[in-house]
This record gives structure tokens, C-alpha cells and sequence, in this order.
């Protein structure tokens, strides 16, 4: 279970919880965002004199949020609240610099017309500082705006925490910098529902969540064996579509012996859970195998080591670059 409606992008700066209702299931990817923060004075910069004056180019969000700590498989995402002409992406992507305390490797990539990930080329190191600056100010998206902002975004890489889930095995196993931590019982997905596989970097988390079958297309149908409408507590969000790792009242023990499937969720029993929770922080990987549905899409949300560096060059318009010191 664990699907919201509606997408996680919030007005560009503020903080922004994924709220509303859920349900494990779902297929179709959805862009990610986050946490945020708002530039001051949008509505009364003016762009740049060298330009044609006409509606401004904004950013409707910057993940991560300015301030936080995250995990070494977190993206940078920005999402314009406006498309993004081909021709002008190189330009935008010059214009939002990523600097770090540690030289690294990384890019760009476009995920369709309004939203960039920047993504190292393999794991951030751990307590490595970050910082963006999308200076936008005059900058065309090639479609008649123009930037009249300039935005600032720091945040810190924390403990390289990983789970690792085997569909086949059961299991997730957590470790913390390298070291094993703790291996868990798991159930995901049914043969009907399977799990996304892949590596999914957690999106964000909540003590409890509502869960319908109906929001996510499964059963509508009170009196469906796939119907359910549940509030379940202890919800590490991975997919936009609607993959967590959570607790489920309808599979209470799950591990090998209980063999029950999901509807494309990890449970976890109720002890595990809370702990799993309390373990994770916005941008842990967790990567899971087994399954037999494919890699969750790259903008589902934060799921970008799910393409190889090849193809996530592919859909960048300025190529690999390291990152200037911070």
C-alpha cells in the first residue's frame, strides 16, 4: 500500500509535506520533489534590462531543502513551474552551479521539459557539504521568459545508510557506513502487484498514512479481495506511484513463512518498522532485487541511479562535469 494523490513539487521555498491519500500501487512515474524554499520578492522582480520584458522564468522547486542532511543517493531537482526549450538548457544548466567540499563528479539531466536532477556520478561521499546556486537572473528558457531570481540551496550528505530488499529472500538488509546493521523480514509485492526494483532514494517519511486502493486505480470496490482504505503507521516513502516500506495490518509477520504479497509495498513487522524509520533520512537508497517488474523510471521520484552514467549523460545538455569548491 501507500500511495498520495497529487505530486510532491510545492511552491518554490517552503516546507512541504507529501500529504493526502495513499495506497501501495500504481505504475506511472511522477516527478519528485520534496522539501523547498521560496525566493523573497518574486512578484516584484523585474528581469533583466537587456531582455524583453515579459513573464518571468521561476522555479517551482529546488530539493533538497536549504539546511538539510540527506543521503548519498539524493539528486538536486529543480522543477520549473514552466517547459524548458531544448536550445536553452545548456544555457540553464550553466547557470546552476553545484559546488561541494570535495571534488565531485556529476550532471545534469532532463526529465522532460520542466524538471532537471543533478546526480553524482556514483554515491555523494558521506559529510560531504553541498551547495547549488541557480542564478537565473536574465537567463532564457527559450520559450519568451526570462529568470529574475537567483536561488541558494545548502544542505550536508549524513551517514551512508543503505537497505537492501530481496523479493525472493525476504529480507532487507540495513547498513550504515559500510557496516551491517541489522537484516529484516520482509513480503513485497504479489505476483498481481509486483515491486518496482531498482534503487530508490526515500523521498521523505511519515509517522502514519492514509492508504486507499481506490486512489492508485487498484479496486474501488468494497467488496474486492484488493480493496482497502487503512491508515498505516511507520511510511518510508520511495515512489511517487506509491511504493513504501511501512507496516501493514493486513501482514502483520512477514518473512518467508507467511509468503503474502503486497500491492507492491515492503512490509515490515511493527517493531521493524519503527526502527526502519527511525534509521532513514530523505535520499538513503534502498535497492531492491528480485522482483519481476522492471527499474522504477528515474522520475519516479528520486530514482536516478537507475540509469547508468551513460544514459543519464544522455539527457544532459552540458555533460559530466566536477563540482567547483565549496
Amino acid at each position: 500500500m501507500g500511495r498520495r494523490k497529487g505530486g510532491i513539487g510545492i511552491a518554490l521555498v517552503t516546507v512541504a509535506m507529501l500529504v493526502g491519500t495513499s495506497a501501495c500501487g500504481g505504475g506511472g512515474s511522477s516527478k519528485a520533489s520534496g522539501d523547498d524554499a521560496k525566493a523573497p520578492g518574486k512578484a516584484s522582480a523585474s528581469p533583466s534590462p537587456t531582455k524583453p520584458a515579459g513573464p518571468p522564468m521561476l522555479l517551482e522547486t529546488i530539493t533538497p531543502q536549504t539546511g538539510t542532511t540527506v543521503g548519498v543517493a539524493m539528486p538536486i531537482s529543480v522543477i520549473f513551474t514552466n517547459p524548458v526549450a531544448a536550445k536553452a538548457r545548456a544555457g540553464v544548466e550553466k547557470h546552476m552551479k553545484v559546488s561541494a567540499s570535495q571534488p565531485v563528479a556529476g550532471a545534469w539531466h532532463w526529465m522532460g521539459d520542466r524538471r532537471a536532477d543533478w546526480r553524482p556520478k556514483t554515491y555523494w561521499p558521506s559529510g560531504t557539504k553541498v551547495k547549488v546556486d541557480a542564478d537565473l537572473k536574465g537567463v532564457s528558457n527559450g520559450n519568451g521568459r526570462y529568470g529574475v531570481h537567483g536561488y541558494t540551496h545548502t544542505f550536508t550528505i549524513g551517514d551512508d545508510v543503505r537497505a537492501d530488499v530481496s523479493v525472493t529472500g525476504h529480507t532487507m538488509k540495513v547498513t550504515r557506513n559500510g557496516t551491517a546493521v541489522r537484516t529484516l523480514s520482509i513480503n513485497a509485492g504479489s505476483a498481481e502487484y509486483p515491486t518496482w526494483n531498482g534503487t530508490m532514494a526515500v523521498i521523505d517519511k511519515q509517522e502514519k498514512v492514509h492508504m486507499t486502493s481506490c486512489s492508485v486505480g487498484i479496486s474501488c470496490d468494497k467488496g474486492s479481495a484488493n480493496y482497502y482504505d487503512l491508515t498505516l503507521p511507520w511510511d518510508v516513502h520511495l515512489t511517487q506511484s506509491g511504493t513504501y516500506v511501512h507496516y501493514s495490518t493486513g501482514d502483520p509477520n512477514p518473512g518467508s513463512g507467511s509468503a503474502r504479497g503486497s500491492h507492491g509495498c515492503v512490509h515490515l513487522s511493527m517493531s521493524d518498522a519503527k526502527w526502519f524509520y527511525g534509521q532513514v533520512k530523505q535520499g538513503d537508497p534502498v535497492t531492491i532485487t528480485g522482483s519481476p517488474r522492471a527499474k522504477a523510471p528515474a522520475d519516479n521520484g528520486y530514482a536516478a541511479f537507475n540509469l547508468s552514467w551513460d544514459q543519464w549523460l544522455a539527457g544532459s545538455a552540458s555533460g559530466e562535469q566536477t563540482t567547483a569548491t565549496l
